[in-house]
């Protein structure tokens, strides 16, 4: 034991060292104190939101909702790496991976279809190849897509990229299909399924505000689709390589440094969306990168090609569903509320859903363009609309070359991934006639020879290419170069090209097209903008009668700008299309099938991603979106625009409504619920908000006959302000609104200056409680010239804003106030009549 003892403090002596030192007593407090802090921190960062939550009366269910939000955020970040882990263990290691039980809808596409060829030595090249592609891909990044940033705004004007790395891992091509039928002799098509799994970091930084951010990995996947066109005779033997995604890619991003908030459940889809809208305005179909390999190519034609063709889809009914819904947990079945999602390309439309009906009936109409029907497809979903996620009830797909063949189809279809179902569809091929011969047949079918509608089933498409302008004003500062825009208009649809930041002589090139009810009494509408300044540069008015009588329905010129300056021109392309329907004769017997196609992945996938493209539109108008067999005997009813009027005033324009979600896998959590896009020819797709306003109407009406004001009206004053150059609307008051509920309305007034309808562009009154004769006095500007005002329209509607998750949100009433009036300028205070679209407004002094 002595021993024992003589030997522990020389032990203690060496290993302490400082510790047996008498001049440093303070040793052990300077070695220890940053620990102990460190502990009591946490401990108090753990012990203050409980004692918070018992010091304010709280509920301890705070905690356990903060301890699951947490847990929440771990598991979707460990989610995505897994994700990340398992595609990158794909790509190192294929047929490993397979065997390890990979699901099929992460298999390369050549396991599904015969047809798509793999491609090893086209990876291999691609990977030796890899470095300087990431080299040219750092360069794009800092003399292109820097300085870009910077002069887009003064506050980015110190942004800069710190690291660029693109990763080890190069872009993989799973598979390979060349089309050798249906395509033209002079051109080459590819779809290449590309897979970029890369960890790769790309670091941003704003030196100004010591802002920092970031991407840390990426994984995008898709098809993209190689037009080589025109063959030439002479090397290189291809004129021109134009690439594009048929659809928007799939995509997920892990984000570092201050855009990591993005990662947050709920708010990571939403970025994703931002960053695939941003690829959609470059790269997704009917964009696309076109670079030419010889002069004398028409490098704008091949940018922006006329369309292969309209499809237009009869959405008509469908029978014997399945009854998804249920009551006392399960134990009584229920019927269904579907609802169907329709898709060509990038174009997404949704129906109206009909309540508590497996034989429901929609009876609307869709026009889609189809640019690349080799590879593009009709893809229809039904769902049945539930509070939380929607059930699905079927699907289909169909091969557009078959309908392109047929040119007509009504038939009935067996819905694909559901024990039961039909699906009646009417198909329309309709071809783009470059001359006015079948104008008046086609305006008689549409019934658009005697109405005075700009809206309804289309008789012509008009295709713009919007290339440049010159000698622009300078806006409202003489020293300071604009930021043009231009918005171009025909009827109710509106359109707008992108900002050219500091310029007055922007270059565009970007293409639009906008469907055309009657080109003998419409007007394209073009203005030039300050974005800057909210300030006109310029205007043009052609009307669509002149184009009837050009040569090949054409125009290539520069267009003088009106209320502009001397010079200032803008020069655009602008081409007529007369949209005809050929129908063939056929003999009694002939049976025609269209080809329905099995999807390629699983039905939880397609149905997680079609239905999460779908994105909130408050607004009445849309912004513009196993095989089976055929039964046939279902076409022998008319079709549509047989029985149904087309509506006099629906703001409504066939443009893309897609915002496309971007996870790998979906989450129904990303799921947002819209308003059924607006159907072009019948009454019962109007607006839901304006078809719950007529059957509300009528049931207030009830065998008895209403006044002459039924939804009320509404007190306006409306002047323009010539000092400042603005649109003056005061919101007095209204009266005799209908209730919503038993305790009244909770009215608001809404405004928009069309045809703009952007958010920017709304304005809206307070919320009066439980009252139908609400008084407002607000008043609301527009910053808009006279000259210009005078060719726009007031939109106003009044509508209850009900509580928070309530039911009792709609329409009260609309009016559509022209304001090509020359007492603008003294201005005038009336009471208008509200109705339910807001058409035929009456006014009372």
């Amino acid at each position: 034991m002595s021993g024992a003892r003589g030997e522990g403090p020389e032990a203690g002596a060496d290993g302490a060292g400082g510790r047996a030192a008498p001049e440093n007593p303070g040793g052990v407090l300077s070695v220890e104190l940053p620990a102990l802090l460190a502990q009591l921190a946490r401990s108090f960062a753990l012990l203050l939101p409980v004692y918070a939550l018992g010091y304010l009366g709280l509920s301890f269910s705070w905690v356990l909702l903060a301890l699951a939000l947490l847990a929440w955020c771990r598991r979707s970040r460990g989610l995505k790496a897994l994700r990340l882990c398992r595609a990158l263990a794909l790509l190192e290691d294929e047929e490993r991976a397979v065997r390890l039980g990979v699901r099929a809808c992460d298999l390369p596409a050549w396991v599904h279809f015969p047809d798509t060829e793999r491609a090893e030595w086209l990876n291999k090249t691609v990977k030796h190849m890899w470095p300087f592609i990431c080299q040219f891909i750092e360069k794009l990044f800092r003399e292109t897509i820097e300085p870009a940033v910077r002069g887009a705004n003064t506050h980015l004007s110190t942004f800069s990229f710190t690291k660029i790395d693109m990763g080890q891992q190069p872009l993989r091509i799973n598979g390979v299909k060349v089309y050798t039928e249906n395509v033209d002799k002079r051109q080459i098509i590819l779809d290449l399924q590309i897979s970029f799994v890369g960890n790769c970091e790309i670091d941003l930084e704003i030196k100004r505000y010591f802002c920092r951010a970031g991407v840390k990995s990426i994984q995008i996947h898709g098809t993209m689709r190689v037009i080589l066109e025109p063959l030439i005779g002479d090397m290189p033997l291809v004129g021109a390589l134009s690439i594009f995604f048929l659809r928007k890619p799939l995509l997920e991003i892990n984000w570092t440094g201050l855009t990591n908030l993005l990662d947050i459940p709920g708010l990571n889809g939403l970025s994703d969306t931002i960053i695939s809208d941003i690829i959609s305005n470059y790269l997704v179909l009917p964009n696309r990168i076109t670079v030419p390999l010889v002069s004398e190519v028409q490098i704008a034609q091949l940018r922006f090609p006329v369309p292969k063709g309209v499809l237009r889809i009869h959405f008509i009914e469908a029978q014997d569903l399945q009854g998804k819904d249920t009551y006392l947990k399960g134990l009584v079945k229920g019927k269904s509320d579907p609802y169907g999602i329709i898709r060509v390309g990038n174009q997404i439309f949704q129906s109206k859903v009909i309540k508590e009906n497996l034989s429901p009936k929609w009876n609307e109409v869709y026009e889609a363009l189809v640019y690349e029907h080799p590879g593009q497809e009709l893809e229809i979903e039904l769902f049945d609309e539930d509070p939380d996620k929607d059930d699905f009830l079927g699907s289909l797909m169909i091969d557009l070359i078959e309908v392109e063949k047929e040119r007509l189809l009504d038939e009935w279809f067996t819905l694909d991934e559901v024990p039961k179902g039909k699906l009646h569809l009417r198909l329309e091929w309709l071809t783009l006639m470059p001359n006015a011969s079948n104008l008046d047949k086609v305006l008689t079918d549409i019934r658009a020879d005697k109405d005075q509608a700009n809206d309804g089933l289309s008789s012509a498409l008009l295709i713009l290419y919007l290339d440049s302008a010159r000698n622009l004003p300078s806006g409202k500062k003489i020293s300071s170069n604009p930021n043009p825009l231009v918005q171009m208009s025909v009827g109710h649809k509106a359109q707008e090209s992108k900002i050219r930041y500091k310029t007055n002589e922007p270059v565009w090139e970007e293409n639009f097209t906008f469907f055309i009810h009657n080109p003998k009494r419409q007007d394209l509408e073009v203005e030039v903008r300050d974005e800057q300044h909210q300030c006109s540069l310029g205007n043009l008015k052609i009307p669509l009668s002149q184009l009837l009588t050009s040569e090949d329905m054409t125009l290539n010129q520069r267009f003088q700008l009106s209320n502009s300056g001397p010079n200032s021109t803008i020069k655009m392309k602008i081409a007529l299309r007369v949209l005809h329907l050929e129908k063939r004769e056929r003999p009694p017997d002939h049976q025609h099938l269209a080809q329905v196609k099995r999807p390629s992945v699983s039905k939880e996938g397609r149905k997680t991603s079609v239905r999460s493209h779908i994105s909130g539109s408050p607004g009445p108008g849309g912004s513009n979106t196993a095989p089976s067999t055929p039964v046939i005997g279902g076409g022998d009813k008319p079709g549509v625009e047989e029985k149904a009027q087309p509506p006099e005033a629906v703001p409504q324009g066939l443009q893309d409504l897609g915002r496309s979600s971007s996870s790998l896998l979906g989450s129904p959590g990303h799921i947002s619920v819209k308003e059924p896009t607006p159907s072009i020819a019948s009454d019962i797709s109007l607006p839901i908000a304006t078809q719950e306003l007529r059957q509300r109407l009528r049931q207030l009406e009830n065998g008895t006959t209403l006044g002459q004001s039924p939804l009320g009206q509404i007190q306006l004053t409306i002047r323009h302000s010539s000092q400042r150059n603005k649109l003056i609307v005061v919101v007095h008051a209204c009266r005799n609104l209908i209730a919503f509920s038993e305790d009244g309305s909770d009215p608001y007034v809404r405004m928009y200056l069309l045809p703009d309808k952007r958010r920017s562009g709304r304005r809206k009154t307070h919320v009066s409680k439980k009252t139908l004769n609400p008084v407002f006095d607000q008043s609301f500007d527009f910053s808009v010239s006279l000259p210009e005002v005078q060719r726009r329209t007031l939109d106003v509607a009044v509508k209850n804003s009900g509580g928070f998750l309530s039911k009792d949100k709609g329409l009260l009433g609309k009016v559509l106030v022209a304001l090509a009036s020359e007492e603008l300028a003294k201005g005038w205070t009336q009471w208008y009549d509200l109705t339910e679209d807001g058409t035929r407004p009456q006014a009372m002094t």
